[in-house]
């Protein structure tokens, strides 16, 4: 089975977006009284079906890939948007689509949901909603560690802070994928830089930290390659070194993780020479942040199945990163999997 960690419903009905737009209007407004019904939304079966079938389906029926761990828009989670009542209600619908896709589905897709973060507001707030996408069926979250959208002015995730939604994530036995949401400052490009910055910023958090020593079943996935990390890992790797932290391999070993996020074949090949395979998962974030082929080679940029299958990885290493990893990783997946298949 080939599991695409990384996906997300970048193809949404578009009423989805009249409401967004609608609520954000709203939020941003003095009256709040003028917040869009949650009952107006319309988004039939067909729309989804659609949407899904020329889009996320049919890439996964072409490129070869099972199943997409998915979850929904990462840029449009908008965590800095509107006040924390807002990022719930935003949260819950965009998961419940996400269960709505898993429903017509269930061999295609498994659910990971947004959190109902928020600028200022303890992110112990957001275990409630963790723990109803659990009972529906969902295997991890996305957590953003800047619900600021690019001013960086929360606690580094080693804070305490973190450490209630921490104990409920160990609880529940779900992992996050780290991974920020659209950014408001002009000055970062989202998914160019932003997200690279903010992967690459929590990876040195995390390595000069206890973090994992008071979590020791605590499991990230550090999406996008691992941002700058692969290409640096001697500079980490020698300011760990001489924070007298252990080695690289030993502090991500059971808990951090990275994905094949990367859209060239050079940037596989030094991923998996780089990082140990056995933390690396498969994923393509495919109909997300580059869209289109590449001229030099007519496929995808996002086909990352191509780049792997051609790394100089056994059979054996190969396996690990397509399905062996992600089973370990989201540690509820293969009970789901047989769930969805019944």
């Amino acid at each position: 089975m080939i599991i695409d960690c990384h996906g997300h419903y970048t193809t949404e009905p578009k009423d989805l977006h009249r409401f967004r737009k609608e609520q954000t209007a709203a939020a941003n407004a003095k009256d709040k009284s003028a917040m869009p019904p949650r009952a107006a939304l319309t988004m039939s079966d067909d729309e989804i079906r659609e949407s899904i079938e020329q889009n996320q389906l049919k890439l996964q029926r072409e490129r070869g890939t099972d199943l997409t761990i998915f979850s929904p828009r990462a840029s449009g989670m908008g965590h800095h948007v509107g006040d924390e009542s807002v990022s719930v209600e935003w949260s819950q619908i965009c998961n419940d689509l996400i269960a709505r896709v898993v429903s017509l589905y269930p061999k295609n897709f498994i659910g990971v949901c947004q959190l109902p973060q928020s600028q200022g507001v303890p992110p112990k707030n957001s275990a409630a909603e963790l723990e109803r996408c659990v009972r529906m069926g969902f295997v991890g979250c996305n957590l953003n560690p800047d619900p600021s959208g690019g001013y960086y002015n929360s606690p580094p995730m080693t804070d305490k802070s973190w450490y209630p939604l921490y104990e409920k994530m160990v609880e529940l036995d779900v992992p996050a994928m780290i991974h920020v949401s659209g950014c408001c400052n002009p000055a970062q490009h989202t998914t160019g830089s932003y997200y690279l910055n903010a992967d690459t910023m929590v990876f040195m958090q995390v390595i000069l930290s206890d973090l994992f020593k008071d979590f020791p079943a605590l499991k990230f996935i550090i999406p996008h390659g691992g941002g700058a990390v692969p290409f640096h890992w001697g500079r980490f790797r020698g300011i760990a070194l001489n924070n007298n932290r252990p080695e690289l391999d030993q502090i991500m070993a059971n808990n951090i993780f990275f994905d094949t996020c990367v859209y060239h074949q050079p940037g596989i090949d030094l991923l998996t020479k780089v990082v140990p395979v056995d933390n690396i998962l498969f994923a393509s974030e495919m109909v997300g942040a580059v869209k289109g082929n590449d001229p030099r080679t007519g496929f995808g940029f996002d086909d990352t199945k191509r780049y792997v299958d051609k790394t100089s990885l056994s059979d054996a290493e190969k396996a690990k990163i397509f399905e062996g990893n992600a089973f370990k990783v989201y540690r509820r997946l293969k009970q789901q999997i047989t769930k969805q298949a019944a």
